[in-house]
Formats: structure tokens, C-alpha cells, sequence
């Protein structure tokens, strides 16, 4: 296995596990349960740590990929900008999440207003996590890309080709 392929198998990691941390904080909080609450943030950090293999695999990746044909190198760059936003926002998203784990341990009074705030947050890093997985799909996926048209039955037939070959 290639940087290519692990950095391909590891990068929808950072995005899927807090996804899931947001939606079991979610539950939490509808259900005033503190343990599902702390479920969240060991996803939430989890997910943080997640992001480490995941922003060291894409160098590699990027050296494989570079030079393949139809891969365009400001697309990778663009990848790569918004992919170290997003690490940094993940990152700070696992220590906030550490601090609400410690505050819903000690059962602090503010353990409700700290979760709101981790859900908040949560939720913005998964907006810039999108725009990077988006921005990564679009390097090798040129059909996801803004104002791509795929061909046509109607293409072919009006560039004077036919539909059946004898």
C-alpha cells in the first residue's frame, strides 16, 4: 500500500467520526444523559487523532498523484489549504472536547452550556471538514466538479456518431 492509498483509506476518518460524535451529542443532550455526552467527546477526540495519519499520508499522496495525467496542481493545492485549516479546527475541536470530558467528569454547573458550545463547534468543523473532502474528491473526480457536463446520448449523435455500430 502506496501514501496514495492509505492517505485514500484514512481520510474520510477525520469527517465520518465526529459526524457520528455530533449526532450522539445530539442524544445526549435531548436525553440529559451525561455518559452518551462523553461518548461524544471521546469521538470528537478520536476524530482528532484521526487527522494526524490522515494530513501525514496527503505529502505522500500528493507526490504519487502530481504527475498522473488529468490531475491538476492547483486543485492539490487547494486540497492541501483548506485540508490544513481544517486539521488545525479539528485538532481544536478534540482539546475543547477534552475540556468538556474533564467538565461533565467534575460535573461542573456549566456542563450543559460547555456541550452546547462543543456541538456548536463541532458542526463548524464539519462544514470546512466537507469543503475538504469536496476539495480532495475534486482532484481525481472531475465529475464533482463545479460546471462539469457530462457527455450526452445527444453529444454523440450531433458530433455525427452513432448510437449502433455495425
Amino acid at each position: 500500500m502506496n501514501d496514495a492509498h492509505f492517505h485514500l483509506v484514512i481520510n474520510h476518518l477525520p469527517i465520518i467520526v465526529p459526524i457520528v460524535g455530533a449526532i450522539v451529542l445530539i442524544i445526549g443532550l435531548l436525553f440529559n444523559q451525561e455518559v452518551v455526552k462523553r461518548v461524544a467527546y471521546l469521538l470528537f477526540i478520536l476524530g482528532a487523532i484521526a487527522t494526524f495519519p490522515t494530513m501525514n499520508s496527503g505529502e505522500g499522496a500528493e507526490e504519487i498523484v502530481e504527475h498522473l495525467p488529468g490531475i491538476s496542481d492547483d486543485l492539490i493545492h487547494e486540497h492541501e489549504e483548506k485540508a490544513e485549516f481544517f486539521a488545525i479546527l479539528s485538532y481544536l475541536l478534540g482539546v475543547i472536547a477534552i475540556v468538556a470530558l474533564w467538565v461533565s467528569w467534575k460535573r461542573k454547573k456549566y456542563a450543559t452550556m460547555t456541550s452546547a458550545l462543543v456541538l456548536v463547534f463541532s458542526i463548524v468543523v464539519l462544514f470546512f471538514g466537507s469543503q475538504t473532502a469536496t476539495s480532495g474528491g475534486e482532484i481525481s473526480h472531475p465529475e464533482i466538479r463545479e460546471g462539469f457536463k457530462a457527455a450526452t446520448d445527444d453529444d454523440h449523435d450531433e458530433a455525427g456518431e452513432s448510437e449502433e455500430e455495425d
